[in-house]
């Protein structure tokens, strides 16, 4: 959108993160967008959670840092309430939930979709909810991974943009699988968040289309290729069309 004052040049794509944790996604974002590859700027970070390192990173990079602590409110709706004025003050485009650990009013999410999104630790449909690393390995699952979504009222159950997809190792626990996951997540949002700020991806209650095309229900599918297995750094990890 063009705000009064500027040229087409000159607009970028607002992003508001709202998150309950240490804010890896976060992490993720700004070091694409400080690399120049998203024409996207960061202009807040909102969490439930006052001890959030996430809110660090924010304010370690200039960003308007927001806690709404969610306990002292008499009720979610009133939460809520507090959460949509902050939100509304900084006129975000797009709306990403980065592990904000909070289940979301129908109405709160009516009142930003399809502009909402969230990133889930699973190939959904498959595994919604908590849980989901323990639960692709008591299955069995031989593949796991995430998936970025349009946030609707039932829970993760919106159209999903775009999954990857990670190998589950005989050897795999919990902790080992969850970072093998947050790689791809890593790689997977700021793509997503690449082709919305290219105009590349409309976003609807429904569906989702990129560059004029529907896409499947699975979203454009990536595989994690990972530089170095040993490297929790990550660096040097791509995606590939799976």
């Amino acid at each position: 959108m063009t705000r009064s004052g500027e040229t087409r040049s000159d607009v970028t794509t607002r992003v508001v993160v709202l998150l309950s944790g240490r804010g890896s996604n976060l992490e993720a974002i700004l070091a694409h967008v400080r690399c120049g590859q998203i024409p996207a700027t960061v202009v807040g970070v909102i969490s439930n959670r006052p001890g959030a390192r996430g809110l660090d990173i924010a304010r370690s990079a200039g960003i308007t840092a927001a806690c709404l602590d969610h306990r002292p409110h008499a009720d979610r709706a009133a939460f809520e309430a507090l959460l949509a004025t902050t939100i509304d003050a900084l006129e975000p485009d797009l709306i990403l939930l980065a592990g904000f650990m909070r289940v979301l009013t129908p109405a709160f999410v009516e009142r930003y979709s399809p502009r909402l999104l969230n990133i889930h630790p699973s190939l959904l449909p498959e595994h919604r909810g908590l849980d989901t690393h323990a639960r692709a390995l008591a299955r069995g699952d031989r593949e796991h991974g995430a998936s970025v979504h349009v946030v609707v009222p039932e829970l993760d159950a919106g159209p999903v943009i775009a999954q990857v997809v990670v190998p589950i190792k005989a050897e795999d626990d919990v902790l080992q699988l969850a970072a093998r996951v947050q790689r791809g997540e890593h790689l997977l949002y700021p793509r997503v968040l690449d082709w919305y700020a290219n105009g590349r991806l409309q976003l609807e209650q429904t569906q989702v289309i990129l560059d004029g095309t529907p896409l499947p229900e699975s979203g454009a599918r990536f595989r994690l290729v990972m530089a170095d297995t040993d490297n929790a750094a990550a660096a040097g990890d791509t995606l590939e069309v799976a």
